[in-house]
């Protein structure tokens, strides 16, 4: 292994729109990287300024290499080099010895876990967060301590007495969410409503008022028809269940009754409404009742039976039945679900006032002459009695109930904001992952690289491109230029990545890196995640089998059209690379209006392009990357290392195929390539208004509906240089 290291200051952040990756740039990083390609392999090539970091006494230090004496920029900023051994050196310390050994003999299964070390501070918060979630737990203890932190939290955002969450949009959420028990209140107050008109008849007796009996008619129609709306969709899914095939064979009827019975259970103000009718009915038919007794008539029938000493007086009403029947209409107040707990309190406070002033004052003389609990107490003072503690009674277990509802709705509204946090973040990293990975990678990096599995592709032919700016100092002014002029390409590479499979590699200091044929449907091989191989083994052994029978069937088919769309990535990589010389020249042209330092970009930009046969995927535990290997990538950089400016150098191989497009190839000779010798390389013939010089002889793509744009802010398209089955003219835009 060859390695340079070198220390200074550098500048570091995201640049571009698509595949971010995080990278630094600076005069220090060009020194490393000619450091390490100046190198001996098997020592560690630092510069001075490393070493003055180091103690000299722990390594065997060497003078450096003659090509590091020769390399021109390391002798433009007179770095002075030197050579690390990996074998200590004998005047070390044993601990020094002892800390390479370790690292040296790492033992890789023992390795530490990365989501483990580094992600711990996440996993405590999980675990906080967990520890906060109203789940049981073994320790009982425990438990208890952390529901009762949590009702404590939640006591100091509601009010004590009436229980209003102090947030006013949360009590509006709390209020407006739906009633679903609607039809189980609805029952319970037909139930009542049919008691307090049978009290009424029997009370009344001979007597019987017209206005009791047509107010008896309405208040019991209206409830029959509530109760009708709230439980007929219950009985039809009952009667005929609840799916697809079943709902067509309602009619419209049928329909509105769902409709109008969803709407009361999602509406509050017809709650209230209802809750308030059906009060203001219960209290009338009470107040009927009492108004049919003529106070009078019975003082005096009273006076007389005192007198004449006979005990058969007709009294008007049971004044127990009467007020059991309020301390009934209160527990029906009060158990009406989902209307405001305030309106409640105010309701039944209001029926317990106005019952006490008839008890002491409209009708004292009545209720004083009636039975009591206690021979040593007044009458009138057990009917308040009673009614008073029923309404303390039921408040205690009205706000218990309320209270309890507004915890399991803080619950499930945390729940709720955490579960779209959750689906931001997962959107967020499949956002992420997408501008990072390509597409078909991404789940399976989700599902199998996050197990440190390997994950490759082996493709038959893929063009790779190299493209880098010429004479461009990396600095901080000049990285916000960089910045524009990688993101135009990447702008003109999102209409070749849709329609073309070209991906964007990586961006190396102002090299921009792309390749074409990338597409996992015509990978040769991939690697199977091990996990499901084992356990759909036998499961799929079926269907292996039968897909092996459509395949040999369609084998040759398949090779014809995947070999003409493999020879194709060539013609649309070189394509590509002759737009981003478009475009480049374009941000030239709006950049000639614009008032700069001249001596910060320069419009020279040399390309290579070669292709064979390669191998993609991903190696690493952290900071996944997709990259490509293979000698068609080590040729395409050294075709654009050893290009020209303003040119497309490209290898014989290339320069054939795209020759059968009708793309002339100019000769160049014999150019020297490291680690292979002098090969012949070809420069694509580019006329001044950036056009490819067309032969006589030219194939037709298979993809007829391809594209050439320039990608400027408005993504404009310029001119189509994509060859069709008839010579029609080239638009320009």
């Amino acid at each position: 292994m060859r390695i340079g290291v070198h220390s200074g200051s550098v500048i570091a952040g995201v640049i571009g729109e698509a595949k971010l990756q995080y990278d630094i740039w600076g005069t220090d990083v060009t020194i490393a990287n000619h450091l390490e390609s100046t190198g001996s392999p098997g020592f560690v090539h630092v510069s001075a300024s490393t070493l003055n970091e180091l103690e000299p006494s722990e390594y065997t230090i060497i003078p450096g290499t003659d090509a590091a004496l020769e390399d021109p920029v390391l002798s433009k900023h007179n770095i002075s080099t030197f050579l690390i051994s990996t074998e200590p050196s004998p005047h070390s310390t044993k601990r020094t010895t002892q800390r390479f050994e370790s690292l040296s003999h790492m033992d890789i299964p023992a390795r530490p876990d990365l989501y483990r070390t580094k992600d711990h501070v996440i996993n405590e918060e999980l675990r906080h967060e967990f520890r906060k979630m109203p789940v049981s737990s073994f320790k009982q203890i425990f438990s208890w301590r952390r529901r009762n932190q949590s009702i404590d939290l939640l006591s100091t955002a509601v009010t004590k007495f009436c229980l209003v969450y102090r947030d006013s949009n949360l009590e509006c959420k709390y209020l407006h969410s739906p009633d679903l028990m609607f039809k189980y209140s609805m029952l319970l107050s037909w139930s009542i409503g049919c008691s307090l008109a049978y009290i009424q008849l029997m009370s009344l007796g001979e007597g019987v008022l017209l206005e009791a009996i047509l107010l008896d008619v309405v208040v019991l129609t209206f409830l029959t028809v509530l109760l009708v709306i709230s439980w007929y969709k219950k009985f039809c899914w009952l009667r005929y269940g609840n799916n697809e095939n079943n709902r067509q064979r309602f009619g419209k009827l049928s329909c509105w009754i769902f409709r109008t019975s969803e709407k009361i259970q999602a509406s509050l103000s017809l709650r209230i409404c209802i809750y308030l009718f059906i009060m203001c009915a219960y209290n009338s038919v009470i107040c009927i009742i009492m108004m049919g007794c003529d106070h009078e008539e019975f003082e005096v029938m009273y006076i007389d039976s005192k007198l004449y000493h006979y005990d058969d007086i007709n009294i008007c009403f049971n004044p127990w039945v009467i007020t059991n029947v309020v301390a009934l209409i209160i527990g029906m107040s009060f158990t009406f679900t989902s209307i405001p707990f305030v309106l409640k309190i105010v309701v039944c406070l209001l029926m317990t006032i106005s019952y006490l002033i008839v008890i002491f004052f409209h009708l004292q003389f009545i209720f004083h002459h009636s039975w009591t609990t206690n021979p040593f107490f007044a009458p009138e003072y057990a009917h308040c009695m009673l009614i008073i503690i029923t309404f303390v009674t039921l408040y205690l277990k009205e706000r218990h109930a309320e209270f309890t509802n507004k915890v399991n709705f803080n619950w499930r509204m945390d729940l709720r904001r955490k579960q779209r946090d959750a689906h931001s973040t997962n959107y967020s990293i499949i956002i992420l992952l997408n501008n990072i990975l390509p597409a078909h990678v991404v789940n399976v990096y989700l599902t199998s690289l996050a197990k440190h599995e390997l994950y490759y592709e082996e493709y038959k032919i893929v063009s790779v491109m190299f493209a880098t700016l010429k004479n461009f100092e990396l600095s901080l002014r000049s990285l916000r230029l960089l910045n524009e002029i990688i993101t135009e390409f990447d702008r003109l590479l999102h209409h070749y990545k849709d329609n073309y499979t070209v991906e964007k590699i990586k961006i190396v200091g102002c090299t921009y890196m792309a390749a074409c044929g990338l597409d996992v449907n015509f990978a040769g091989r991939i690697s199977k995640d091990l996990e499901n191989r084992v356990t759909y083994r036998d499961s799929l052994m079926e269907e292996v089998e039968q897909a092996q029978i459509v395949r040999r069937a369609s084998s040759k088919i398949a090779e014809e059209n995947t070999e003409v769309l493999h020879e194709e990535v060539v013609f649309v990589m070189t394509t590509f690379a002759l737009d981003l010389m478009r475009t480049l020249w374009m941000l030239n042209k709006v950049y000639e209006t614009v008032s700069y330092d001249k001596s910060v970009i320069s419009p020279d930009m040399s390309i290579g392009i070669s292709s064979g046969e390669v191998m993609a995927g991903i190696v690493g535990a952290s900071h996944p990357h997709y990259d490509i290997w293979g000698h068609p990538v080590n040729m395409a950089s050294r075709m654009d290392s050893t290009g020209m400016i303003g040119h497309i150098q490209v290898t014989k191989e290339t320069a054939i195929l795209l020759g059968e497009f009708g793309i002339m190839c100019n000769f160049r000779g014999q150019t020297y390539v490291k680690g292979t010798g002098n090969i012949p390389t070809y420069f694509v013939a580019i006329d001044d208004d950036y056009e490819f010089i067309a032969t006589g002889d030219k194939r037709t793509p298979k993809r007829s509906n391809r594209e050439r744009d320039v990608s400027m802010s408005d993504n404009e398209s310029i001119y189509n240089p994509f060859w069709h089955d008839d010579d029609d003219e080239i638009d320009d835009n």
